[in-house]
């Protein structure tokens, strides 16, 4: 199979889906898979988490990268193919990382180093940085507690003419769908159920307030005029600026994806409102 231009749109996505789809109920077949055009990087996330799968079942992938070879290379994607890992002295790659459940603590200080430590991002503060990290690390350990996955898999990339650096996490577990089910007992489609997680406060922890990590994020990306998109099931949720869509897939994804996006040509500078020292305009 050929993926075109793998962009980060809903389109891209539902072409990786289908390429899973034709190929999920193969065993110990050559699977060949070509890259053909644009491929945004940070979508290795979830195109090893298929690729992952495929291989479980004893299926041997080739991957042809085509242009898409040279980064690729640089933050190591080819690497967990066999091939060798290129130089990033350009820095503008989040590697790659293929994550057992139990990784948390390492998670935490990739996040800190390779994503938020860049200089590229907007100003913020050093504590609003650390809640930031804090959002993306509970994404992690909401994959861990409740979706079952037995793996996770994150990559993220800078893209200087674009103006923006993006970061996605993808796990293999049950979805947010099923995640609610089991909880509440209550038959959503996968798109209300992601719907209904993003809602600030809405939790499928027992005893526990607060939703999947993203309140502070998602409040953050709206100032920003960033993006997150939200794959889980046949649901695909997008919130744009402060505009939010939902779509469906004809396929289901085999698990959950979340990708950010910040935009780092944005002047302004951010911090908690409980930051007395920052003036009243750079707050939230």
């Amino acid at each position: 199979m050929i993926l075109r231009q793998m962009q980060g749109d809903y389109q891209s996505y539902a072409e990786l889906i289908e390429f899973y789809h034709q190929n999920k109920d193969k065993t110990f077949e050559d699977i060949d898979l070509k890259l053909e055009g644009w491929f945004e990087a940070p979508i290795c996330s979830m195109l090893g988490a298929v690729i992952y799968l495929l291989q479980k079942k004893f299926n041997n992938i080739q991957v042809d990268p085509g242009v898409a070879e040279d980064i690729l290379g640089r933050n190591g994607f080819l690497a967990f193919l066999g091939r060798e890992k290129i130089a990033d002295f350009q820095n503008t790659t989040i590697s790659y990382q293929l994550l057992s459940v139990t990784d948390h603590k390492y998670f935490n200080s990739y996040v800190m180093k390779e994503l938020l430590s860049k200089p590229d991002l907007p100003q913020m503060s050093d504590l609003l940085k650390k809640k930031i990290a804090e959002s993306i690390y509970e994404i992690f350990i909401n994959a861990k507690m409740h979706s079952e996955t037995e793996k996770i898999f994150t990559c993220g990339q800078f893209f200087p003419k674009k103006h923006r650096i993006e970061f996605m996490i993808t796990d293999i577990g049950i979805g947010f769908k099923e995640n609610i089910k089991h909880r509440f007992s209550a038959d959503l489609t996968s798109a209300q159920a992601i719907g209904w997680a993003m809602k600030n406060g809405n939790t499928t922890k027992k005893e526990v307030s607060g939703g999947i990590g993203l309140a502070l994020l998602t409040e953050f990306i709206q100032r920003n005029k960033g993006k997150i998109q939200i794959i889980s099931g046949d649901g695909f949720w997008e919130m744009n600026g402060k505009e939010i869509s939902g779509k469906t897939f004809p396929w289901l994804f085999p698990g959950t994806m979340v990708n950010i996006c910040v935009l780092t040509d944005d002047p302004a500078a951010y911090a908690l409102v409980s930051e007395k020292d920052i003036s009243d305009d750079d707050i939230f």
